[in-house]
C-alpha cells in the first residue's frame, strides 16, 4: 500500500501537491457567482410550475374506467420506508382485484420513485405537486380517495416515463 501511495504522489507535480491551483479556481468560481444577477421568486404570487421530470408526492392514477391499480402490492414491497400500504379485494369485473385499503404516510415517504418504478400498470406516478401541509400525523396518511387523480392532470408525467422506462 505504501509503494502505491508513493507512485501516486510522484507523479503528482509541486503544485498539485500544494493545492493552491484548485483553491483559486475554486475561489474563481465562487467570485464569478457573486457577481452574476439574483434570481427570486415572489412565492405565493408567482407559482413554480414543475416539468415532467419532477417527483412531487405519489398519486394514483384515475382512468376513464376508474383506477388502475390492481392491488398486486409491489408498491408497498419495494418501498424502502414502509409508507405504502395496500389490501386487496377481488372483483367481478375483467380485473381479477382492486385496492381495498390504498394507504401512504406521508411524513414517511422519501420520494425515492421507487413504487412508480416497479408498478406494471402505471398506476402509481409521481406528481407534481410540492405543497404538503398537515395539522397533525392523522392528517398526513393519504388514503385511497385522496390519492386518486384523473389521467389528465398527469399527462406529462406518464409521457415522460413512457419516453425514459
Amino acid at each position: 500500500m505504501n509503494i502505491q501511495q508513493n507512485t501516486e504522489a510522484q507523479r503528482m507535480s509541486f503544485w498539485e501537491r500544494l493545492y493552491l491551483p484548485e483553491i483559486v479556481r475554486g475561489l474563481s468560481i465562487t467570485f464569478r457567482q457573486m457577481f452574476k444577477p439574483k434570481f427570486t421568486r415572489q412565492y405565493p404570487e408567482e407559482r413554480w410550475e414543475p416539468l415532467g421530470s419532477y417527483r412531487g408526492y405519489p398519486v394514483l392514477v384515475l382512468d376513464e374506467d376508474g383506477e388502475r391499480c390492481v392491488a398486486c402490492g409491489l408498491c408497498s414491497r419495494v418501498c424502502p420506508a414502509l409508507a405504502i400500504e395496500v389490501q386487496a379485494g377481488e372483483t367481478e369485473r375483467e380485473k381479477e382485484r382492486y385496492p381495498v385499503k390504498f394507504e401512504i404516510n406521508m411524513l414517511r415517504c422519501i420520494y425515492c420513485g421507487f413504487c412508480e418504478e416497479v408498478c406494471p400498470e402505471e398506476a402509481i406516478v409521481m406528481s407534481k405537486g410540492y405543497e404538503l401541509v398537515f395539522e397533525d400525523r392523522e392528517a398526513a396518511i393519504f388514503s385511497k380517495e385522496q390519492l386518486l387523480v384523473p389521467i389528465e392532470q398527469l399527462q406529462d408525467r406518464l409521457e415522460f416515463l413512457r419516453r425514459y422506462k
